[in-house]
């Protein structure tokens, strides 16, 4: 079954290449080498902290680089970024070059006595506290294959104990999908491990991306650089990590529930103090302060970056203010106690000054934006206008996790006008405009046709203005997609962009687009998710069906089919009618042309697969009633959305 529908951020990997001849990107042209000269010369001075920090406490990592699945193929490779070293190539921004000499740092380091993390094993850390009896571990990782080798290494080095407890901090894959590779479901029947996580985190964990996904799985190629291999001319990292591995995702339902701020909890042992900070970056979200070691897990709210205040993927805009406002309660509440400030991607802060000196500037950096704003919002700018008003100001710039390596001011600040405003800009030109094909003809054919275009950009490129160039070309490959010079020159445009971006998932969108216009389209990276697919409730996967529901197609006025799943104890409704599908749980009212009983699995194989009829039929599925009714049902549902085109029309 595909898996598009459920977890869209895991199309990128630093393994992937894709296959056949592809033509090798291009060097940097003398605007970028003297646009990265430039950036040189306004970055921070390096200082010793961030180099201190990141390698601090290090004990041990793999002598094997790479990890493999259940049948030797790679999904992480330890050694993907063992490139970058010295100085700055002049075709990665020296900003991010210097991020990546840290970030790419892989193995089990020491952060406090008795509590340890393992990073570049995956985007995320798992972060590992020794309790009276076993491990506690915080963020399993995305895949169990690295977490399992995760823990490895942590037995081998520190000497085998079992796993008592499993944290997950938020409701993002990154952060839970490993965690049958640390326990197992025996583990769990027989009460020997605890699995603890924010208030509403099943439906979050379960729901995110479903509706959406199809868009959402391929808008994450870019941001991840899915096809791109790490080099000084490709993928550069994600800005809070590396890359996502490969592996499978999988899902435990938690055992403990917390829902509020200064909760507590006796784990193994250990104290254990709880903040809330769900709305911020993820919609379940918590902290954790350990409190006998003094040490506090800033989850994803604080990291080595700015972060996304709306993903590049897609995803519902954050509340900056909200997340501005749960940092400063993280500065006042537990920075003074802490001696140690860590979180689930990047390096940690050691002392209480250094910990709390850089909470504050990342609440600082947050609520700068979101004010300066909503300022320039509530003047009349718009948000492309206030893009270009607010960058990073030089005050803030000066701690390095302000800069955009991940988010972006650019980005960030739109969204913010986004949470508030919508996309409208309120200019009528703007509030029925002609769709992209239409008004890409439109523009070429103003500006004097395809030569006149191509020699207007080559203008701009050479003056180092690619934005323009870009635009243009956009313009001419969506009215002339054959068009092989206008694509080609367009991707040496985005490739120099690309070059120049600070912030590596900006670098990433920009080669692949590059790539894409030059080589095709990669195939999409996908996992199974056996353990995501039963998570998710039975009404939001009616719901997603219902968003492939072509009316046309359905043939006869009405329709009712009613799915009795077996193995769940659960009864749904579909009804359908010459406009909408509509889903119910648990409607004996209806009477329906058709009743289906089934295993669940068999019901999604019909609905989100769509696997034949007669083959589940094989499988155990039984059909009560009118088949044909349920025939047109199945008839009018359009397939998984797949792979769609981005740069060109």
């Amino acid at each position: 079954m595909r898996k598009s529908f459920i977890v869209a951020g895991l199309a990128a990997t630093a393994l992937a290449s894709a296959a056949g001849a592809q033509e090798s990107p291009k060097p940097a042209s003398p605007a970028t080498v003297a646009a990265q000269r430039e950036a040189a010369a306004s970055l921070p001075p390096d200082g010793t902290r961030d180099a201190d920090f990141a390698a601090r406490g290090f004990l041990a990592t793999r002598t094997e680089p790479l990890i493999r699945d259940a049948d030797g193929q790679p999904v992480w490779n330890l050694d993907a970024y063992a490139f970058v070293d010295g100085e700055a190539p002049p075709s990665v921004h020296p900003s991010l070059w210097r991020h990546m000499r840290y970030l790419k740092r892989h193995g089990l380091f020491e952060v406090a006595d008795g509590i340890w993390q393992v990073r570049g094993f995956d985007l995320s850390n798992m972060t590992v506290i020794r309790g009276e009896t076993g491990w506690i571990l915080i963020d399993p990782l995305t895949t169990k294959e690295v977490a399992a080798a995760a823990l490895e290494l942590v037995n081998d080095t520190l000497g085998e104990r079992p796993v008592s407890a499993v944290i997950y901090s938020h409701s993002h894959a990154d952060h839970f999908g490993g965690v049958r590779g640390v326990i197992s479901a025996g583990d769990i029947a027989a009460g020997r491990v605890e699995v603890i996580a924010p208030e509403h985190f099943m439906e979050e964990a379960s729901s995110e991306n479903v509706l959406a996904g199809g868009a959402m799985q391929r808008r994450a190629a870019y941001q991840f650089g899915a096809g791109l291999v790490p080099g000084d001319a490709g993928q550069m990292g994600s800005g809070i990590g590396m890359a996502v591995s490969r592996g499978t995702i999988t899902l435990v339902e938690p055992t403990d529930i917390i829902r509020e701020t200064g909760e507590t909890r006796r784990i193994d042992g250990v104290e254990l103090e709880f903040q809330i900070v769900s709305g911020s970056e993820a919609p379940s979200e918590l902290n954790v302060y350990v409190a006998p070691q003094r040490t506090f897990l800033a989850a994803e709210i604080a990291t080595c970056t700015m972060h996304n205040i709306l993903t590049p993927r897609g995803a519902k805009v954050r509340d900056t203010r909200a997340w501005a406002r749960f940092l400063d309660e993280a500065v006042t509440d537990y920075a003074p106690r802490s001696d140690v400030v860590i979180s689930s991607h990047c390096w940690p802060q050691f002392g209480r000054e250094a910990g709390t000196a850089w909470l504050a500037a990342q609440r600082d950096n947050y609520r700068y934006l979101h004010d300066q704003t909503v300022r320039r919002m509530n003047r009349g700018a718009t948000m492309v206008e206030i893009a270009e008003a607010v960058p990073l100001p030089p005050q803030l710039a000066e701690e390095w996790s302000n800069h955009g390596y991940y988010g972006t001011y650019s980005h960030n600040s739109k969204a913010i006008y986004q949470y508030y405003l919508g996309w409208y800009d309120a200019v009528p030109a703007n509030l029925h405009a002609h769709p992209p094909i239409p008004r890409a003809e439109r523009m070429v054919e103003a500006l004097g046709g395809a030569d006149r275009m191509i020699a207007l950009a080559r203008v701009a490129m050479a003056e180092g203005d690619y934005r323009w160039s870009s635009d243009l070309l956009q313009q001419l490959v969506f009215a002339e997609p054959d068009n092989a010079a206008a694509k080609n020159l367009l991707a040496d445009s985005y490739e120099q962009q690309g070059y120049q971006s600070e912030s590596a998932i900006w670098r990433n969108q920009f080669l692949v687009a590059a790539s894409e216009l030059r080589n095709g389209r990669a195939d999409n990276f996908s996992t199974q998710s056996a353990d995501l697919i039963a998570a998710i409730p039975t009404g939001l996967l009616l719901d997603s069906a219902a968003t492939r529901y072509d009316p046309e197609k359905l043939g006869k006025p009405h329709v009712a089919v009613r799915f009795e799943l077996t193995d769940r104890d659960e009864t749904a409704l579909m009804e359908a009618n010459e406009s909408v599908l509509i889903g119910r749980m648990d409607d004996m009212r209806t009477a329906p042309d058709a009743i289906v009983r089934a295993p669940r699995q068999l019901v999604l194989g019909l609905l989100l697969a769509k696997l034949p009829l007669a083959q589940m039929k094989t499988a155990g599925l039984t059909v009560e009633g009118n088949e044909n009714a349920l025939a047109a049902l199945l008839g009018a549902l359009d397939p998984m959305p797949g792979s769609f085109e981005i740069v060109t029309p």
